[in-house]
């Protein structure tokens, strides 16, 4: 079992065990998300569901070690490598049975725009980075971003994600992610699919 240190500390592998633990600090994070909070309007039926849909979303990151947190459990990051992808049939099916009826038909829309920028190419994914509220602005956020992106550049390669906060799109481009285009369907928030290029070391530093 990975060693958690309080306060900042340094960025550890979360154990399989505390995934749940993982997905609380997810769900402080998302408590705001437009996105998130626009799938669940009401609270009781987000903070019921946000859960089962990270694991969902999130995939094996816990089984494949590529879920990371910071000062004990202040920040999450959860990760999928290259060939790995979300259970996109649990959540979808999750998303049907529990979002609210009149968003069902452009939450569908989101989905599929969403599938039309997911990069082909190897890469690594980027489903869900949160940081709880009470710890926000003290950097940890940049500590896991630094940490896995390490990673990436050494693998040579891309990693993506979906910003479903606009308030977070200047912290994503700091760390050299740049938007592709805007995911959006009728009454949805606008989603920003971001792709990050893998940076040499020379370049790097």
């Amino acid at each position: 079992m990975p060693k958690h240190i309080p306060a900042h500390g340094t960025v550890c592998v979360i154990d399989e065990s505390l995934a749940d633990t993982a997905f609380a600090t997810i769900v402080l994070a998302f408590s705001t998300d437009p996105a998130a909070r626009w799938s669940w309007t009401r609270p009781d039926v987000f903070l019921h569901n946000m859960p089962l849909a990270s694991r969902a979303f999130a995939g094996n990151c816990f089984a494949l070690g590529t879920a990371y947190e910071i000062g004990n459990f202040s920040g999450v990051a959860l990760w999928l490598p290259p060939g790995e992808s979300s259970d996109g049939e649990t959540l979808g099916s999750l998303i049907e049975r529990t979002a609210p009826a009149e968003n069902l038909a452009d939450l569908s829309k989101v989905f599929e725009q969403m599938a039309t920028f997911h990069p082909h190419e190897p890469h690594w994914y980027l489903p869900l980075i949160g940081v709880d509220p009470s710890r926000q602005g003290e950097g940890l956020g940049d500590k896991l971003m630094v940490h896995a992106l390490a990673r990436c550049d050494g693998d040579g390669l891309p990693a993506y994600l979906e910003s479903s906060n606009p308030r977070n799109i200047p912290f994503y481009e700091r760390h050299g992610f740049q938007a592709l285009g805007k995911i959006q369907s009728g009454s949805s928030p606008t989603l920003v699919p971001m792709l990050r290029r893998p940076r040499s070391r020379r370049s790097a530093g």
